[in-house]
């Protein structure tokens, strides 16, 4: 048995962030098409170690696609100087049940959260817009970044965290990354007032358990992304937002009221009815089986809390891609 080895650098020779927008489209439109077997995620904790492995696995058959992602959640590795989120994606031949792959799963994770933010964009936002406010700077925010430029001609970044030195570095470092690939200005700004004033898209990528920007600044027509809360207690989305956006979208319907805090909470405090007041999943507006943004105006939001449809269908596709240009690593099992 055969099985090839996949890193990040190997990753980015093979699939660049609009190959992967593309992807997560079709895991989308696959999934709401009832066209996936995708349990629920498992989830075991080591108390020993102080850590918490997660497996997200399934099967997508329109994408020949069956796998397994590990996650594991150890914050004591820091203290290692090792990831304190180390993750593989293992991909298996579903004809024989063989393992073919092994992949980053720590970057594939990081592309796809990030893609499926650059499809909402390119599906809900403002086809003019040009500001862009970016909550959070951690290991998830230069992808969202990099997925916005790449679906909108954005010409103002403006980047808010709740360290200025970490917002600042950010700022640097994506100033010398992606300035040949994108004619846009970036800067960090001292207040989510700041952030958020005119601008045309929003995206939240933080660990945030409370509201990170005033809801009743947006403007009208804004779009915005709400991508870290995936757990009850956090919340970064004002209930404002939920309770008054004119169109919301999830990435997977169960999976975003029954894990985001941004929903429990307004659900709790009887605001929010899910089943009236959210328009579709994302990949029914792509299946044009729910509306999408009907005017200039409207404030359109987007909810994702990731799905394994994700990883599973853009990991094959990197790995049909890599066999393609023999990339990676082969080793004999």
């Amino acid at each position: 048995m055969q099985i090839r080895v996949l890193n990040e650098n190997d990753i980015r020779k093979v699939m660049d962030m609009k190959a992967a927008i593309f992807a997560t489209k079709d895991a989308l439109k696959e999934y709401s098409n009832g066209k996936t077997d995708i349990p629920l995620r498992a989830n075991l904790n080591v108390p020993e170690h102080n850590g918490q492995s997660l497996y997200m696995y399934g099967y997508v058959p329109g994408q020949d696609a069956l796998g397994v992602k590990i996650v594991s959640v150890y914050p004591d590795n820091i203290a290692k100087n090792l990831t304190s989120v180390p993750a593989t994606m293992v991909t298996l031949n579903s004809e024989t049940g063989e393992v073919n792959s092994l992949i980053d799963g720590t970057y594939l994770t990081r592309l796809r959260t990030g893609a499926i933010s650059g499809a909402a964009t390119d599906e809900l936002a403002n086809p003019d817009s040009k500001i862009f406010a970016l909550f959070g700077t951690g290991g998830q925010a230069e992808t969202q970044l990099e997925a916005v430029l790449n679906v909108r001609d954005i010409k103002e970044v403006r980047v808010f965290d709740i360290s200025k030195d970490r917002a600042k570095d950010f700022v640097n470092r994506m100033k010398e990354k992606l300035r040949n690939s994108f004619d846009f200005e970036i800067k960090a700004v001292d207040s989510a007032d700041q952030a958020i004033e005119n601008a045309d898209i929003i995206t939240t990528v933080t660990t945030a358990k409370e509201p990170v920007f005033d809801g009743t600044k947006v403007k009208k027509g804004c779009h915005i992304n709400g991508v870290g809360s995936y757990t009850p207690e956090m919340s970064e989305i004002p209930e404002y937002i939920i309770t008054n956006a004119d169109k919301i979208y999830v990435d997977t319907f169960d999976g975003a009221v029954s894990e985001s805090g941004d929903f429990i909470k307004p659900i709790k405090n009887g605001n929010f009815d899910p089943d009236k007041d959210i328009t579709g999943e994302l990949g029914e507006k792509l299946l044009e089986k729910v509306v999408g943004r009907e005017s200039t105006d409207e404030i359109t939001f987007f909810e994702t809390t990731g799905s394994a449809v994700l990883d599973l269908v853009v990991g094959q596709k990197i790995l049909e891609a890599a066999e393609k240009e023999n990339i990676g690593q082969i080793i004999e099992m």
